[in-house]
């Protein structure tokens, strides 16, 4: 099934780009990144799926987009009930925001939603958005080996774990083909690249050489062919693409696609605050930060006046890390935490409290999590639409200003 718009679809014949082959639907190579908290919702995956594309949904603290459900989970005591409300109300949340994004995409691209390893309530949201009718489940953050078992009663929908070595993609499909199932495809993320949480072990790893493309792509496909794997599983190329420049390059190393974050967040359609778009539209590389995050994993964010005073002290509060009586949101948002849980090489701070901020354009306060290099527009909002029409035809394609924001 060609799930293109003829519009683009034009334009992707023209680019001599591939399309990408997922889930019996002929799609635009382009993956939308799911980015939390609450930046990639409905509004945007539900367009991104409606141009052709892949449109990811962010499965965390997603009630921040419903008021009701704010509503019901704001002032509770810091207890048992609090904790069991709080995640009652986002696996609500979920089911709205996939129902809200089929409705905008229709029967266009591919609707899919990122739910992190390293979440505390992983299993529960996988299995709410399989319930909800989602069409792929992505998960990084950790090694998802058992997401074919939690997937077990819903072979029809496509399992697409992050990984960022050729290492991981083996260990995790050997685990995997015990399970009869295979990855539908794998988003490889470039931690030097990409922003947010990063797939490497310690900051110092972040440019080792075995994260490349030109090197990870092909390793990734020698060993399917190794392997005997019948169906040659699609890879994604995730971390620092901008143009269609990029795009061929990967493809001509092997990959299947691409995936997107930072150019979709400052989209017209991004469900962020226009201040949130702003910050990470102005940012350059020497505005970006590398540091641990409260989940143990490098990052990549803007340097925000929040994010400049904490790493000030951040040896200072990691020297002194203890384990705290109880979780300072009321729930477990993370399964393992830096500073819940008093581990002193991990980040020291609230990341809901700080996503949350910067969701609602907090320059002061917000953690802004960014990739590297500049985006295609410059500082310009502009729509997904333009997005997805300068990667597949160039900057050297001028668009009609009437589409801008």
């Amino acid at each position: 099934m060609k799930a293109i718009p003829q519009e683009l679809d034009a334009l992707l014949q023209r680019s001599l780009l591939r399309p990408l082959q997922l889930g019996g639907r002929t799609l635009l190579p382009i993956f939308q990144g799911g980015m939390g908290v609450g930046v990639s919702g409905h509004r945007l995956a539900g367009t991104v799926a409606a141009w052709g594309g892949v449109g990811t949904l962010s499965s965390v603290d997603l009630r921040r987009h419903h008021p009701d459900l704010m509503a019901q989970t704001t002032g509770l005591p810091p207890d048992d009930r609090a904790k069991q409300a709080i995640n009652a109300a986002n696996l609500q949340a979920i089911d709205r925001e996939v129902r809200a994004a089929r409705e905008i995409a229709g029967e266009r691209g591919l609707l899919a939603i990122n739910i992190m390893r390293a979440v505390g309530e992983y299993a529960a949201s996988v299995k709410q958005a399989l319930a909800s009718g989602v069409d792929a489940i992505v998960v990084g953050a950790g090694l998802p080996l058992d997401l074919p078992d939690l997937a077990r009663e819903h072979p029809q929908t496509l399992l697409i774990p992050i990984l960022s070595d050729a290492r991981g993609v083996q260990l995790l499909v050997r685990k995997w083909e015990r399970k009869q199932r295979l990855p539908d495809a794998i988003v490889i993320e470039h931690p030097r690249l990409a922003g947010g949480h990063l797939g490497a072990a310690k900051v110092a790893d972040l440019n080792d050489p075995r994260f490349d493309f030109e090197r990870v792509i092909p390793e990734c496909l020698a060993f399917f062919r190794a392997a005997g794997i019948e169906r040659e599983i699609p890879l994604i190329a995730a971390g620092g693409i901008r143009s269609l420049a990029d795009i061929r390059r990967v493809q001509d190393l092997g990959a299947a696609g691409v995936q997107l974050g930072t150019p979709f967040a400052v989209t017209t359609e991004g469900d962020a605050h226009p201040e949130f778009k702003r910050v990470l539209a102005e940012a350059r590389d020497e505005d970006l930060a590398e540091f641990v995050s409260v989940a143990g994993l490098p990052a990549r964010a803007v340097r925000t006046p929040w994010l400049n005073a904490y790493l000030k002290i951040e040896h200072k509060l990691q020297a002194v890390a203890h384990t705290k009586s109880r979780c300072t949101k009321a729930f477990d948002c993370l399964a393992q935490c830096g500073l819940r849980d008093g581990l002193p090489g991990w980040g020291q701070f609230c990341i809901d409290n700080q996503l949350a901020a910067a969701l609602r354009g907090d320059v002061k306060k917000g953690l802004f999590f960014r990739g590297a290099g500049p985006l295609p527009f410059g500082e310009q909002i502009r729509s997904v639409r333009d997005l997805l029409e300068r990667l597949l035809s160039g900057p050297e394609v001028a668009l009609p200003s009437s589409r801008s924001a």
